[in-house]
This record gives C-alpha cells, sequence and structure tokens, in this order.
C-alpha cells in the first residue's frame, strides 16, 4: 500500500539529510518535490496546496534543534501537518438512542454489504454493541440481499430482510419495529448503490434517511480510486450529510489520495479503514497511524493493538521469565508463532514495522508457518526441550517425519538459536515499556 508516494517522499527526505541546514532553496526544491509527489498519488489540488503552503511556512519559520538533522526536522513538519490534515485523533462512532441505528451508503463496488458486517462483527467484539441487527436496504443490486444474510450467519448476527417488497423505506421502517421487538441495540443499515452517482438513488437514501433517523451516516470509499472517491463522498455529504466514512480496499494498490484529501474535502472524519478481505480486516482510522504509514515509518500503533488482542499478558510475563533464565524452548518458539499467525498476515505484520518500506516487496509465504508447526511438532519431547542434541541422523528423521527436506530443519534450528539469542539480550522490561510507551504493559 502506499508503495510510490512512500518511496518518493523518502527521496526528497534523503536529499534533505545531506544537507547542513534548511535554507529558501532547498525548503523550496523539498516542497516542490512534496507537492508532485502528493498530486502523482491522486491527492486532491486544492487540498495539496493548503497542505504544502503549511510545510513551507512551518519549515521557513521553524529554529533548527541542535539534536536533530535538516532532513529529520523536515520530515516532522509534514508527518505533523499530515496528521492535522487527517484529523489528530480517533473519531468515535455516536451509538446513542435505542436502538443506535447506522446507515451504510456509497457507490456499488466500493465494499458497502461487506462492511456492514465487519462493522457489526468489530463493534461486537469491542463490546460497543451486544446485539446487532443488520439490514437488507440494498434491494437494486442482484444477490445483495443474499451477500448480507451469508455475512450474517457467518459471524453470528441477525439479518433482516422483507422478501418481495421493493421499497427500501418500507422495508427499514419494518426493520425498526423488529429491532425494538427483539431487543436489537444496534441497528446497521444497508442502502443501495450505484455505479455512479444518480438522482434517484440519491432521493431514495434521503427517504430511507429520514424514516430511520440514523445517529451516524457513513460513506464506503474505496481507497483504490482516489479522486474519484473523494468527488462522490462530496456529493453524497452535500444530499444526505455524512458523518463519516469508511475507506476500503486500503491493502491493495491505494495511492494515498483519497485517506489524505477526503476529511479536508467533506469536513467529515474517516472513522474505519478496511485492511482485508477478511471479515475481521477492519480498524478505527487513526491519524497518526496512516502518516506512518504514508512516510514509511512502520504502524506501530496498530502493531500494538494486534498484539494486545491476541496475546495473553499472563503469558507474555512468563515467557519473558523464561527467556531471562534461558529456558526459552521450541514449544515456547512454536507458541509465539502461532500467536503471530493468529495476528494475521506475516508480511502484513513486518510492513507494520519501522524501516522495513525501505526493504521493497517482501515476498514472505505464509505457509511457512504450517512448515515450522510441522517440524517442531515431529521432534520428541526431550528434543523440544533441547534435552537432546539434534545431530544430523535426528534432523533427518525429523525431516522424514514432517515431510520437509533437511535444508529446512538445519534453517528452523538456525533461526531458533538466533531468536534465542535475540531475546536473551533484549533490553529490560523498562527500557521496552518506554519504547513502547507502556502500550503493551498497561
Amino acid at each position: 500500500m502506499l508503495g510510490a508516494l512512500t518511496q518518493k517522499l523518502q527521496g526528497v527526505f534523503a536529499k534533505l539529510g545531506g544537507k547542513r541546514k534548511l535554507s529558501d532553496d532547498n525548503i523550496a526544491e523539498a516542497v516542490g518535490e512534496v507537492r508532485l509527489a502528493l498530486l502523482e498519488a491522486d491527492v486532491n489540488y486544492s487540498v495539496t496546496k493548503a497542505f504544502i503552503k503549511g510545510v513551507k511556512e512551518k519549515a521557513l519559520g521553524e529554529d533548527l534543534l541542535k539534536s536533530v538533522t535538516p532532513g529529520q526536522q523536515f520530515i516532522k513538519i509534514v508527518h505533523d501537518e499530515l496528521v492535522a490534515l487527517m484529523g489528530s485523533g480517533e473519531a468515535k462512532l455516536d451509538l446513542e438512542g435505542k436502538p443506535a441505528v447506522i446507515m451504510v451508503c456509497g457507490l456499488q463496488g466500493a465494499g458497502k454489504t461487506t462492511h456492514c458486517a465487519k462493522l457489526a462483527r468489530y463493534l461486537v467484539k469491542e463490546g460497543q454493541c451486544r446485539k446487532p441487527l443488520l439490514v437488507a436496504c440494498d434491494l437494486q443490486r442482484p444477490a445483495a440481499v443474499e451477500q448480507l444474510m451469508t455475512l450474517g450467519k457467518q459471524i453470528g448476527v441477525a439479518v433482516f430482510t422483507s422478501p418481495g417488497e421493493q421499497d427500501p423505506v418500507k422495508v427499514a421502517k419494518a426493520a425498526l419495529k423488529e429491532a425494538a421487538a427483539h431487543d436489537h441495540d444496534l441497528v446497521i443499515v444497508d442502502t443501495a448503490g450505484r455505479l455512479h452517482i444518480d438522482e434517484e438513488m440519491m432521493q431514495q437514501l434521503e427517504r430511507v434517511k429520514a424514516t430511520i433517523n440514523p445517529s451516524e451516516t457513513l460513506f464506503v470509499a474505496n481507497a483504490t480510486t482516489g479522486q474519484d472517491a473523494v468527488n462522490a463522498a462530496a456529493e453524497f455529504n452535500k444530499r444526505v450529510a455524512i458523518t463519516g466514512s469508511i475507506l476500503t480496499m486500503l491493502d491493495g494498490n491505494a495511492r494515498g489520495g483519497a485517506a489524505i484529501s477526503i476529511r479536508e474535502v467533506t469536513g467529515k472524519p474517516l472513522k474505519f479503514e478496511g485492511v482485508g478481505e477478511k471479515i475481521e480486516d477492519l480498524q478505527p482510522f487513526h491519524p497518526k497511524s496512516m502518516a506512518d504509514r504514508i512516510l514509511g515509518m512502520g504502524d506501530t500503533i496498530n502493531l500494538v493493538r494486534k498484539a494486545q488482542e491476541h496475546m495473553d499478558e499472563g503469558q507474555a510475563h512468563e515467557l519473558e521469565e523464561k527467556i531471562r533464565k534461558a529456558t526459552f524452548t521450541y514449544d515456547d518458539y512454536l507458541t509465539q508463532m502461532q500467536a503471530m499467525k493468529k495476528m494475521g498476515s506475516i508480511k502484513n505484520l513486518l510492513g507494520m514495522l519501522p524501516g522495513m518500506s525501505q526493504l521493497g516487496d517482501l515476498n514472505i509465504d505464509d505457509k511457512e508457518f504450517g512448515k515450522i508447526e510441522a517440524i517442531i511438532l515431529s521432534m520428541t519431547a526431550d528434543e523440544r526441550m533441547e534435552k537432546e542434541e539434534l545431530v544430523p541422523s535426528r534432523r533427518k528423521r525429523i525431516a522424514s517425519g514432517s515431510g520437509s527436506k533437511m535444508e529446512d530443519v538445519n534453517k528452523l534450528v538456525k533461526s531458533f538459536k538466533q531468536a534465542k539469542q535475540f531475546f536473551k539480550n533484549m533490553p529490560a522490561k523498562k527500557n521496552i515499556q518506554k519504547m513502547l510507551g507502556g502500550a503493551l504493559w498497561r
């Protein structure tokens, strides 16, 4: 994601890194290149113009700190301006009402129906609702109702449909009665989209909104369409007053334009981002996280979130003690691999680490997890506890038992020893806490 924009911005920063100080000339050259990079990433022209003006004013008026280089100072200015442009902090959902009502709208193909289900699952998981109801009001697209029913079944959430009814207003009205009668605390209404904006669709959305009076009206935007998504968001906001957006397909070839522009153009915050095809691939939009990714600084905010979600704190402390006492075993190694597997694609996880974007496209096969698991499980209990030395004859037996090659076993043994040494030399817990701002150790 955002590869071209990130590379171009890093090129600008690298040029400044060799300068002894910020001057009018090198600032003018740098902001010119940043401007071009943003426009090529499909950032709105007026947004780019205002952004560049802010960066230039701050760079020219900045007193250079002795502890940082001109390049670092310029990066900070660009980063701070990006964060301010995209909203400074996370925007929370308004879930007032009994039940709370969310209307989801957008153009066809943006992932609207899928993200209704993703949103329901996320809010249940986070404890923000107890018993949501999905409502199928997209009566235009063939199979939209069936798709929502399938997704509802997948996540264990009820779906309201009205077979034979062609008026989405009547469906929405009946759904609210159903929600009240069966104690649903949240209603998420999936509405019809088109391949382009038309008057009929907008009038239908206005009628549905007037009927259900939602506390949130969320526009679903496809990040890969850049300015088209931003322009559509502006039009939807004009007609149905959206309260925020969900940006989808950020795991694809997004150029960054929609993420950077949409809040400034609509005046409404980005609230969520879709980062994959799986039903769990939805996360709150955080401006600092997005600015970090755009500038190639990784995504520690969401990496820490994933770690907190999938790793038990008690197990983490127990593991730390084993590492300190040098009793870390192959069983522990396997446990950590399995925990990482739950957190998602290893390629995506590594992409969240600062500096990894500079390595280019990481060709990492998640199937390696299965191979590692098979090799470790083919060891005897004593071998996994390192009570028996893995001599060549044992390695040959393990390779045969796991359906792998001798070189695969050798590679695992080498990586295990390296990991064990790395963990042993890790900074003390208080230093880790300082590095991560305490987020993992609350």
